[in-house]
């Protein structure tokens, strides 16, 4: 009994860490000016038409639920971390979309099962710590018959690589805690969903980054706005050693990447729920 109350607090503790952690800087800053084609891409691969009910999970300023409002569908945005959920409704409004803002943990959905046509998620879900189960869920939560659409950064991509440079110099991840770029590998996926999903499809794609001169740049725009960078240089503040070693980590890897032309890769997976 006290070993299963231990994992309940730790889970807990666990969550408002990542909640805190995605509060830091401007995520949403970071959604729309580098990544707002990501939220449509996904869109699009979902097939999301009028109608619909869809949630998008770990939606953070609604980088894809405003495009799926947009397409007519009825949209319902969920995040652990509802500090993003203020640019997000300003978004919305200017865009004239409408969508329903609810705080959620992608590893409990306060949601009925076979709730929604479509439940997708971009570069969000891949957060959440323990990824068989928020698979779970995001599959229990899909009608029979309805798509599941994800769409997350490659290990061998310019953000996995950007984590794995950064990973030295973070605290530990906690027992049981996966690493989120697993889910830019079909194959991880596949596992995850198993047998209740078919027409699974896979596709690796780029999305060009054109917004940073020189790899300081973007280094610097990462420690302001990016909440996992920021965290990370935080753990490390006492030490300046650590601090430079971690800025020529991070500058060696926007040099060999192209600075002001970079590439940075996802994977696109798209599936049908199983009708049984």
């Amino acid at each position: 009994m006290t070993e299963a109350i231990d994992a309940v607090e730790a889970d807990r503790a666990l969550k408002t860490k990542h909640r805190k952690m995605w509060a830091l800087g401007d995520y949403p800053a970071v959604a729309t000016q580098l990544i707002p084609d990501l939220g449509p891409d996904l869109v699009q691969a979902c097939g999301i038409r009028s109608g619909q009910r869809v949630l998008d999970i770990a939606a953070g300023s609604g980088n894809a639920a405003i495009p799926a409002a947009l397409a007519g569908a009825s949209v319902v945005a969920c995040d652990l971390t509802p500090e993003l959920f203020e640019a997000g409704r300003k978004l919305a409004a200017e865009r004239g979309a409408e969508v329903e803002w609810r705080e959620a943990d992608a590893e409990a959905l306060p949601f009925l099962d076979g709730e929604f046509d479509t439940v997708m998620s971009c570069v969000g879900i891949m957060f959440a710590p323990h990824h068989q189960v928020s698979a779970d869920e995001l599959i229990r939560v899909c009608r029979p018959g309805g798509t599941i659409g994800l769409l997350n950064w490659t290990p061998e991509g310019f953000i996995g690589q950007m984590f794995a440079t950064m990973k030295p110099f973070a605290p530990p991840p906690p027992p049981g805690a996966q690493p989120p770029p697993m889910w830019g590998r079909a194959e991880h996926v596949r596992g995850l969903l198993g047998d209740r999903v078919t027409d699974v499809e896979a596709h690796r794609r780029t999305v060009r980054i054109g917004r940073f001169g020189k790899p300081a740049d973007f280094r610097e725009y990462f420690k302001a706005n990016y909440g996992p960078t920021i965290a990370t240089y935080r753990n490390i503040a006492d030490d300046p050693d650590r601090v430079a070693a971690l800025d020529a980590g991070l500058d060696g890897l926007a040099e060999r990447a192209g600075a002001g032309d970079m590439e940075w890769e996802y994977l696109v997976v798209t599936a049908r729920r199983s009708d049984s």
